[in-house]
């Protein structure tokens, strides 16, 4: 270590010269404590070794380490609910059914024709479907469908005459009033003319007077009641409602037929038809169309026949066909399939 004496005070005590680190450590060291203290002076030290304190600075910012954030945990989508199966009715269950009411109708006489379609599904089915059969009084459903589309066209009312007319053609199945309505609305004209707008493609009106001769199959007769309940229908809202409106009144004695394949809750809305022909020996026509409505199905069936021994015997196997198709739709319905066999 060496020595040195002050100029400016001779005679004075030797004294150890500062080293520049020494006088470094010290401001470090003040520094230190004024950061620990909180005082926010700055100190800094000149190269000369002289200690300098700085103003204090606005906010003295500590380092903190930084924390990754604890992301907030996802919600659980909720699961994609399973759509249920649509109803199906398949082949093979279609083929059973075929199987069934043939061989039901080997035992009895007469020759049938059957078709069924659920508009609330739109599953349907057809045993003879291609079989024409004269359509009896049935045909007054067309001729009152004729009439209101006459008077929709010429954008007026029925007439109280019309209506009394129209009430005894569906409810009482009158012939005298539908041979009134029938020369009103034109005739086989009119009512050719009518089926042409409803798209009744293979029903044939009955020459001049003979309404009853007029031939149909089944698939036409789904055609016409769809013309009732659809509102795609040239028949208007209010026009549906009425013609449906008389179907549903119809008296006790002719309340058979599509009504057996109503459960007791269901309505039920129809027109039937019974000729003894003499083009077929006396031997009965036998017809029913209808709607059958309840809470889980809304069907429309046509059931024709020709050429049954009896009237009786007639109502009896138009009964049990309609009765059995519609618990087979009914069947496929309330237990959908996913089988491929569609």
């Amino acid at each position: 270590m060496t020595f040195k004496r002050p100029r400016d005070a001779p005679g004075a005590a030797l004294q150890p010269a500062p080293r520049h680190g020494a006088v470094l450590r010290a401001a470090v060291a003040l520094v230190t404590v004024a950061v620990l203290i909180g005082g926010g002076s700055q100190f800094t030290a000149s190269h000369s070794g002289a200690v300098h304190m700085a103003a204090p600075s606005a906010t003295i910012q500590a380092v903190v380490p930084a924390m990754t954030p604890t992301p907030a945990p996802s919600p659980t989508p909720s699961p994609t609910p399973t759509p249920a199966p649509k109803p199906v009715f398949s082949k093979s269950a279609r083929k059973d059914l075929s199987r069934r009411v043939g061989s039901y109708l080997r035992g009895r006489s007469g020759q049938v024709s059957v078709q069924i379609q659920d508009l609330s599904t739109g599953l349907s089915y057809g045993y003879n479907a291609d079989m024409r059969h004269a359509t009896a009084s049935i045909v007054k459903v067309d001729i009152l469908a004729t009439l209101l589309l006459r008077a929709q066209r010429e954008k007026r009312a029925l007439s109280r005459d019309e209506r009394a007319l129209a009430t005894r053609m569906i409810t009482e199945s009158d012939n005298n009033a539908a041979d009134a309505l029938w020369y009103k609305v034109g005739g086989s004209y009119g009512v050719a003319a009518a089926n042409k707008k409803l798209k009744l493609r293979h029903t044939t009106v009955g020459p001049a007077g003979y309404w009853g001769a007029t031939m149909t199959d089944v698939a036409d007769q789904i055609r016409l009641l769809k013309s009732l309940t659809s509102d795609k229908s040239p028949l208007n809202a209010k026009s549906r409602r009425y013609a449906l409106g008389l179907m549903g009144d119809v008296v006790s004695s002719q309340d058979w037929g599509v009504s057996a394949a109503a459960g007791r809750k269901d309505t039920t809305e129809l027109k039937n038809g019974w000729l003894p022909r003499k083009i077929d020996g006396d031997l009965w026509t036998i017809n029913s169309i209808g709607r059958v409505q309840g809470d889980d199905h809304d069907y429309l069936i046509a059931v024709l026949s020709s050429r049954t021994r009896s009237m009786g015997d007639g109502i009896a196997t138009v009964e049990h066909v309609a009765e059995m198709v519609s618990m087979a739709l009914t069947k496929a319905i309330s237990a959908p399939s996913t089988s491929k066999d569609a």
